[in-house]
């Protein structure tokens, strides 16, 4: 199975991937229900989690239901129990809309939830990170999460999330980070997709991102909380829960005039 997600991740370009993934997901979800880990986000359990990744494959990460992954089990967790993001109007911009957060967020009465990117089906505004359509101070809330390792001129594309952000307001820019890293490496000049995929962890990834990812966001302008939200948890939680241990979420406040 672990060969066959990896060739299919590798092949199938994303957007058809996220539409093929709501005929799959029912019967993936109904063949392994069990007791063993649960989503938290729709609170169903599973005997197993599947495998993902583009260039090593990882184990029981991947939930049947709703398709999220550790990054976006550890979100929901803080989300839920830290902030008043589901309880507190908010206009909220939400790049690269995940599944598993989707319809959720747009079930929301509280929300006032706008999607964007430049391919996903699930955009309402098509646009480009670095040239956003939206008026300087719009959002109460911007999530992008696992995008900026795909833009080549990422300062500029902070600088829009910076721009449009509201004074006050909070942003979460997850990113795929090696810890272990002081530095960002980036090279533009490795184009092939398969050594991309080899030394940057994805075929479309231009960058491994470092430590100095928290002082770069600072830079631009932002106020940085660098949140190990799995400090605050249990290890039968992180177990049950299938969390990374030890990942980091970027908080981002954009400062009071």
């Amino acid at each position: 199975m672990k060969k066959l997600f990896k060739t299919i991740l590798n092949i199938v370009p994303r957007p058809i991937l996220i539409r093929l993934s709501y005929i799959v997901r029912p019967i993936l979800a109904w063949h392994l229900k069990g007791n063993t880990f649960t989503d938290p986000i729709d609170g169903k359990s599973f005997k197993t989690f599947l495998p993902y990744g583009y260039a090593k494959q990882r184990n029981n990460v991947l939930s049947p239901s709703t398709l999220s992954l550790e990054r976006h089990r550890l979100l929901w967790l803080y989300l839920k129990n830290e902030t008043d993001f589901f309880s507190t109007p908010k206009k909220v911009l939400h790049f690269a809309p995940e599944q598993a957060f989707y319809k959720r967020f747009r079930r929301q009465e509280n929300l006032d939830y706008t999607t964007t990117d430049l391919e996903s089906p699930l955009a309402d505004v098509k646009a480009d990170i670095c040239n956003l359509p939206f008026k300087d101070n719009s959002f109460d809330i911007i999530l992008c999460n696992h995008v900026l390792e795909h833009i080549p001129d990422d300062t500029k594309a902070m600088k829009e999330l910076y721009r449009i952000l509201k004074p006050g307001g909070m942003g979460i820019f997850q990113i795929p980070q090696d810890l272990s890293r002081t530095t960002t490496f980036q090279d533009d000049t490795i184009t092939d997709p398969k050594e991309r995929t080899l030394i940057f962890g994805q075929y479309d990834h231009v960058r491994v991102y470092g430590r100095d990812y928290f002082d770069k966001l600072r830079s631009i302008g932002f106020n940085v909380l660098e949140e190990n939200y799995t400090k605050k948890l249990s290890k039968a939680e992180i177990e049950k829960y299938c969390l990374a241990d030890g990942e980091i979420i970027p908080i981002c406040f954009k400062p009071l005039d």
